[in-house]
């Protein structure tokens, strides 16, 4: 390969493989970028570098997605290599062999790079909404809320986080590997959630403390290593958790990421807000970040309106510059700072 195929091919290659760790939809792919190498390269040394950078991957191999995607993926491939050389890439289709064989599990597993070398690793539900809940799979605000917090770990450093609506967990996964937290605290109130997401701490090499449902058992400071985050799993209804149960916890930081999908949550979410606030009064008030995608701008400007009158002060956070993570390009997402 010429040096300045070469060169194409490695802008080209990232590109392939975040996406296709992270499971992102076929058309999200620069396919078009593909066929234009194809047609300048007489060799296979692009196509075989990106079946080890996808399906061949060391995280595919050992959390792999979904059958069904593996194999739609493979096939637009093969699709992409016969429309420009007639020769036909046995690696290509031994690959394929052995995903039409694979039997299709209940969860598949989508894989996140981070700067460091490291990854996080979700094994998440193959329904977009299953078990009545959407927390079962991962959402681009939480992936944009993550790439603000790795770009901005001194928000995060030797505190104690509070998540509410953890979901699969990718945004505290990324914050506790990248932004040394002295305690994580993932919470969500689904019971398959909450399975799921231990199950995922778990899977990234995480340690478990013991349950935080009840109050007594409080965070407190992490002093024993201050290089690995403590991190809890906390059942939390905003509806009905008490104002004791959530001074328990002593966040120094609130996060969310994409829980503003209907009125009713917006509601709830100011409750739990406005007792956080009232309830840690004789400390310093806690940082919040919120982050959503704009889907319906009525809901986002209810949740604005709702946030001036209960007195929370907020301010937009400024559009970060790093990409690190696939999602949709023009998605419109913004993260508010609250003052509580």
């Amino acid at each position: 390969m010429a040096p300045e195929e070469s060169a194409e091919a490695a802008r080209l290659l990232p590109s392939f493989e975040r996406r296709f760790l992270a499971a992102r939809t076929l058309r999200s792919f620069p396919w078009k970028s593909l066929e234009e190498k194809l047609r300048d390269s007489s060799g296979p040394e692009l196509l075989l570098n990106i079946l080890r950078k996808t399906v061949k991957h060391p995280l595919c191999v050992k959390h792999p997605p979904s059958v069904k995607y593996a194999r739609c993926f493979l096939s637009e491939l093969i699709r992409k290599h016969e429309a420009v050389h007639t020769e036909p890439l046995d690696e290509l289709y031994e690959a394929l062999a052995e995903v039409l064989m694979a039997e299709e599990p209940t969860q598949s597993h989508r894989s996140y790079l981070l700067p460091s070398g490291d990854s996080v690793t979700l094994s998440e539900s193959t329904a977009i909404i299953s078990h009545g809940t959407t927390g079962l799979v991962t959402w681009d605000a939480a992936l944009y809320l993550a790439e603000w917090a790795i770009e901005n770990p001194a928000a995060f450093a030797h505190r104690i986080v509070l998540e509410l609506g953890s979901g699969a967990g990718l945004t505290g996964l990324a914050i506790c590997k990248t932004c040394c937290p002295s305690t994580y605290i993932f919470s969500d109130c689904h019971t398959c959630v909450l399975e799921q997401l231990r199950g995922n701490i778990l899977l990234n090499g995480l340690s478990l403390e013991p349950d935080t449902t009840d109050p007594a058992r409080h965070p407190g400071h992490n002093t024993y290593n201050s290089e690995s985050p403590r991190v809890m799993v906390a059942h939390l209804d905003w509806d009905v958790v008490t104002a004791p149960e959530l001074a328990a916890f002593q966040p120094d930081v609130i996060i969310a990421a994409d829980v503003l999908y209907c009125p009713e949550t917006v509601f709830s979410l100011i409750r739990v807000l406005q007792r956080l606030s009232a309830c840690l009064k004789n400390q310093q008030a806690p940082e919040a970040y919120i982050a959503f995608t704009i889907r319906n701008p009525e809901t986002c400007q209810l949740f604005t309106s709702e946030l001036g009158r209960a007195g929370i002060p907020w301010e937009a956070v400024p559009h970060h510059n790093q990409k690190l993570f696939p999602y949709e390009e023009h998605s419109d997402m913004k993260i508010l700072k609250l003052m509580l």
